[in-house]
C-alpha cells in the first residue's frame, strides 16, 4: 500500500469531511454533455428581434427589426453573464454554482432564467400589443 492509501482521510477546515461533499456539476446534474448544454442555452435564449425608433421630428415609433446571429449570440452571452452576476451578488453560493444553474434553465428555457426573461422582454416590447 501506498502512503495516500493508508493516510486519513482529508478533514476541510476541521469541520467536514471530503466524504459529505457533494458535487453537482452541470454534466453531473441532468445532461450528459456540457457543450450541447451551451449551445441549446445559446439557442433558447437568443432574442431573435429588436427594436429601433423610426421617424423625425414628432413623430417617433417602435419598428421592430430582426437581428443578425452574431449579435444575438452576443447578447445572450451578455444576458448569461449578467444573470449570473446577479444571481451571485449578496448569495452563498459561487459564481460557478451560479453560472450552472442560469445555464441549466436557460436549456431547459425556463422562466427562472435571467436570460429568458430579458429576452421575452425584449421580444414583447417589439410586438405593439403584447
Amino acid at each position: 500500500m501506498t502512503e495516500w492509501e493508508t493516510a486519513a482521510p482529508a478533514v476541510l477546515s476541521g469541520k467536514w469531511s471530503t466524504d459529505d461533499m457533494q458535487i453537482n456539476g452541470i454534466s453531473l446534474q441532468d445532461y450528459i454533455n456540457p457543450l450541447q448544454v451551451l449551445v441549446n442555452a445559446i439557442i433558447n435564449s437568443g432574442p431573435w428581434e429588436d427594436s429601433t425608433c423610426i421617424g423625425r421630428a414628432g413623430t417617433v415609433r417602435q419598428q421592430a427589426v430582426d437581428m443578425s446571429p452574431l449579435h444575438c449570440v452576443n447578447q445572450v452571452v451578455w444576458l448569461l453573464c449578467t444573470g449570473t452576476r446577479e444571481a451571485a451578488f449578496w448569495n452563498i453560493k459561487t459564481i460557478a454554482e451560479c453560472l450552472a444553474d442560469e445555464l441549466i434553465n436557460a436549456t431547459k428555457a425556463s422562466s427562472s432564467s435571467y436570460a429568458i426573461n430579458k429576452k421575452d422582454e425584449l421580444e414583447c416590447g417589439d410586438k405593439s400589443n403584447c
